[in-house]
């Protein structure tokens, strides 16, 4: 272990040396060469925990992207990948997972969280920085830390300059070949009024239009460049046709609402600023001015535009008649709650399909299809929770799916369900409150589209297969097909802890230069709850102190917190009247298994280091 004094006017940091990387999966985006931490002495090092299912995690992807251009000879991002559902331990999903949101950094593939395991990770995202001397000195959860990792990053350069540590030059990073398809993991697909199809080509940014036989490439919207032009795109997802002809385009990572017109392929904006909502913006006023977070679909429903805006867990709706938007459904607290709309929580909802009285979504995170009633109440026909997936049918309250992205309504009343990671497409009927299994060997099915059924013939059902890049026409089977029933949990392992006082602490030390802004009273929020609610005797609730007492009843063996904080830092800067301030928050959904001897203490880190464990 390396004591050697940092250098002059440095703050001494808590130091923990980084355990070594391992992924059963090996190492991709390096051109099929291993790397250790010894491998990668002299550089800062960043490992970024994720896994491809997660909203939070794909936009951090995005804040580093700048940070890791601006640093490319002195900071190694590693993307550990580390899976919550089954289909994410596949090594191909990851392959596939990691050229469709472009990562340019090496990715290790952790299918059996061993890495995770080794840095006592808790949440996805989760950023650990690593010194050039091999030492971990920060790590974050959650999102909006990138200026603090960026001012970090400067103090460990002109540190490890000074002590001649630091080893500049290029980078592990070895980009795959490119492979040529007319699509590129497509998101979502519409039937335009003359017979052709829209489809969202997200991975290249753009939207193509389809001849009727669904294969044939008629035109190209977009520049293919990442933007917010009149000519460009960033991942557009989810795609509604408006009583005025227009197509309304959920245009992802720019935190947008687009419309494109067939007639004079025009693309415009009206909705979002192009900037991210953070905890504290507005959620309601004029459609232009409002920050929107990662809407993934849309559908006209009731007169208005609904939203599935997947970055905050909630519902919103855009009115083309008063320009405005509007937050309908969702707290932005992550989970299953059904009730009013104003209470619900919703799990990154990615589909939304109107069918008559009934908004339906595909709720991905708790692999749940949910549902919006007129009198604006929320109900949940599928799913039971963030941790429970599978493939099986049956009985709805027994049935599961596993992270389904797109719902479609059919004529009778049921709905057909996009299970991406089961790589079927299912079927709830409300009617019989029966799941069933409609095709298998679909390759991550994102999307649908009905077409038929209205008199003019047998009804097909168009699938967006986003892993094999294509459009797959089926004929909607009369009988189910039969599938062997199967049931998992996350490979998260559970957390032990001890019966009765549970003491959380959620760890939180602003970034050098800042500190927490109390002009307008306490910065900071902690939001408790449980799953089964029976599991917290006391505790439960909102309050400003990041640390709580919790105590866990008798007789609940099992079960998730739900624990959600908040943290305001402004820069620390007198001579400033108007300092730049960040937010940070993170949402963690922890198992715990209560046991004899398990631990008194649930230590979750925001941002800093846990003295506790520091050496």
């Amino acid at each position: 272990m390396n004591d050697a004094a940092p250098a002059p006017n440095t703050p001494r940091r808590a130091r923990v040396r980084a355990p070594e990387l391992i992924g059963k999966g090996g190492w991709l985006n390096t051109g099929g060469k291993d790397y250790t931490l010894t491998d990668l002495r002299g550089r800062i090092v960043i490992l970024d925990f994720w896994t491809f299912c997660c909203v939070n995690c794909l936009h951090v992807l995005d804040e580093l992207r700048e940070l890791e251009e601006r640093h490319r000879d002195t900071v190694v991002i590693i993307g550990v990948h580390s899976p919550k559902f089954v289909h994410e331990a596949e090594h191909q999903a990851v392959v596939d997972a990691v050229e469709r949101y472009e990562v340019e950094h090496p990715v290790l593939d952790d299918p059996e969280l061993a890495t995770w395991k080794q840095y006592a990770v808790r949440a996805w995202p989760t950023l650990v920085v690593i010194d050039p001397e091999g030492y971990v000195v920060a790590q974050h959860a959650g999102e909006g830390h990138a200026h603090a990792i960026e001012t970090l990053v400067a103090e460990l350069e002109a540190e490890h300059e000074a002590k001649g540590t630091l080893r500049r030059g290029d980078g592990p990073y070895v980009p795959p070949e490119p492979v040529a398809t007319d699509l590129r993991f497509p998101g979502k697909a519409l039937r335009l009024p003359g017979g052709t199809f829209l489809v969202s080509d997200t991975t290249r940014h753009q939207l193509v239009e389809l001849a009727a036989d669904g294969e044939t490439v008629l035109r190209r919207i977009g520049s293919g460049e990442r933007g917010l032009g009149p000519d460009s795109f960033s991942e557009p997802q989810g795609l509604a046709l408006l009583p005025d002809g227009k197509v309304a385009v959920a245009d992802t990572v720019n935190h947008a609402i687009r419309t494109f017109d067939p007639e004079t392929g025009e693309v415009a904006t009206v909705a979002g600023t192009g900037k991210q909502w953070w905890q504290g913006s507005a959620t309601s006023g004029p459609a232009r001015e409002v920050d929107l977070s990662s809407p993934w679909d849309v559908a006209w429903w009731q007169d208005r535009l609904w939203i599935a805006m997947a970055g905050v867990h909630q519902l919103w709706t855009y009115d083309p008649a008063t320009e405005t938007v509007e937050a309908v459904a969702g707290t932005t607290n992550e989970g299953l709650v059904d009730g009013p709309a104003a209470e619900a929580w919703f799990a990154q909802p990615s589909g939304l399909a109107a069918g008559g009285d009934r908004l339906w979504v595909a709720d991905s995170e708790t692999s749940a299809v949910r549902w919006l009633d007129t009198d604006l109440v929320v109900h949940t026909a599928v799913g039971t929770g963030l941790f429970d997936f599978g493939h099986r049918d049956g009985d709805a309250a027994r049935a599961l799916l596993q992270h389904p992205l797109g719902v479609t309504a059919l004529p009778d009343g049921s709905v057909a369900v996009s299970d991406t990671y089961n790589h079927a497409l299912r079927r709830y009927d409300p009617a019989t409150g029966q799941v069933t299994t409609l095709a298998t060997d679909l390759r991550e099915p994102s999307g649908a589209v009905l077409v038929g059924g209205d008199g003019s013939g047998d009804p097909d059902i168009i699938v967006v297969e986003s892993a094999r890049h294509r459009l797959t026409r089926l004929r909607l089977p009369e009988e189910a097909v039969r599938v062997e029933s199967v049931a998992h949990r996350t490979q998260r392992a559970a957390t032990e802890v001890g019966p009765g006082k549970l003491s959380l602490d959620v760890i939180f030390q602003a970034p050098a230069g800042q500190k927490l802004d109390l002009r307008y009273g306490p910065s900071t929020r902690l939001l408790v709850s449980s799953t089964p609610p029976e599991l917290l005797a006391s505790g439960d609730g909102a309050d400003t102190d990041l640390s709580r007492e919790l105590v866990l009843a008798d007789g609940v063996t099992e079960g998730v917190l739900h624990v959600s904080a908040m943290a305001a830092s402004c820069d620390d800067d007198p001579a400033v009247e108007y300092p730049a301030c960040h937010v940070h928050q993170q949402d963690w959904g922890v198992p715990v298994r209560v046991v004899e001897g398990g631990t008194g203490r649930l230590a979750l880190v925001l941002a800093g280091m846990d003295e506790a464990s520091a050496e």
